[in-house]
C-alpha cells in the first residue's frame, strides 16, 4: 500500500512538472509567432518640422528649432546637429522651414536628410 502511494505521488508530481513545462514552451511558441514580437524590417525615419537657426559650415553643424523628433523620443526644443551631408546645408539659410531625419551615431545626433518645408 505504501508503495502504491510514493508511485502514485511520484507520477502526480512528474505530470504536474510535465505540465506545467509544456504550459510554458506552449506560451514561449505563441509569443515567438505573434506579429507583434515578429522582426520587421527597418521602416524610413519620419520626418520632422523645424527652423534654421544656425549654421555652422565649417564644423558641419546645424542648429534647429524642432518639433517632437519621434524615433529618438525626443520633445520639442532647439539643439545643434551634425550633419552627415555638408552639401545639404549650403543650399540653408537662417530663418528656413525645413522637413528633416534624425538618428544617434556613435553618441551623436545626427541629421541624415534635410529638405526645405513645401
Amino acid at each position: 500500500m505504501k508503495s502504491h502511494f510514493v508511485r502514485f505521488a511520484l507520477t502526480a508530481f512528474a505530470l504536474m512538472t510535465a505540465g506545467g513545462a509544456y504550459a510554458a514552451g506552449d506560451q514561449a511558441v505563441q509569443q515567438s509567432s505573434s506579429p507583434a514580437s515578429a522582426q520587421t524590417a527597418p521602416e524610413a525615419t519620419a520626418m520632422t518640422e523645424g527652423e534654421v537657426r544656425r549654421i555652422d559650415a565649417a564644423n558641419k553643424k546645424i542648429t534647429l528649432k524642432h518639433g517632437e523628433i519621434k524615433n529618438l523620443e525626443m520633445p520639442a526644443m532647439t539643439m545643434v546637429f551634425q550633419v552627415s551631408d555638408p552639401a545639404a546645408i549650403d543650399k540653408l539659410k537662417v530663418g528656413d522651414k525645413v522637413r528633416f531625419a534624425a538618428e544617434k551615431r556613435a553618441g551623436a545626433l545626427v541629421v541624415t536628410q534635410i529638405e526645405a518645408a513645401k
